[in-house]
């Protein structure tokens, strides 16, 4: 047994233990988030590494835009913790592993039509969801809201040496 980098969450073979219940195992470890699916549906996301902060302020900032706006084909935040940089977000389906370069561009202009350019508009970001029946977005720790009065997003920097993303964190 582990510990992971907050009290909220421990790893037990290949289960999350979070407060008081097993979760499925992760979705997603790299070097700037862990992500794991709740047998809930819900994803939950960890933020670490360079610029987490901004990230994760980033990211809960421009899905609130969204969804003020009625967007209806991104993630709606459930729960969140400024202390841990951890969300939780509703599930908006399977990821994609491939499509046209012409579908891609059209998901992410029909996202600017709500006033947010993605700015890491790769299908990485694009899920399925069978539920609604369509393709969605994900991921907006680097989108900009295209609206006046609203912060830059956090400029993307890639630091190739690891041990220094402590100090940058």
């Amino acid at each position: 047994m582990r510990a992971f980098c907050s009290n909220l969450a421990i790893h037990i073979s290949e289960h999350w233990y979070v407060d008081n219940e097993f979760q499925m195992e992760e979705a997603k470890n790299t070097a700037r988030a862990i992500v794991h699916i709740g047998y809930d549906g819900r994803v939950h996301k960890y933020f670490k590494g360079p610029q987490a902060r901004e990230r994760y302020e980033n990211e809960v900032r421009v899905l609130r835009f969204l969804e003020e706006r009625g967007c209806g084909f991104v993630p709606r935040i459930v729960e969140r913790d400024d202390a841990q940089l951890y969300l939780v977000t509703s599930n908006c389906g399977a990821r994609v592993d491939r499509m046209s370069d012409q579908k891609k561009e059209h998901i992410f202009a029909e996202l600017e039509q709500y006033g947010v350019r993605h700015d890491d508009a790769e299908v990485r970001n694009i899920t399925y969801s069978t539920q609604l029946g369509r393709f969605c977005v994900i991921d907006f720790e680097f989108a900009t809201i295209l609206a006046p009065g609203y912060p830059a997003s956090p400029e993307m920097k890639s630091i190739a040496d690891r041990s220094q993303w402590e100090a940058e964190a």
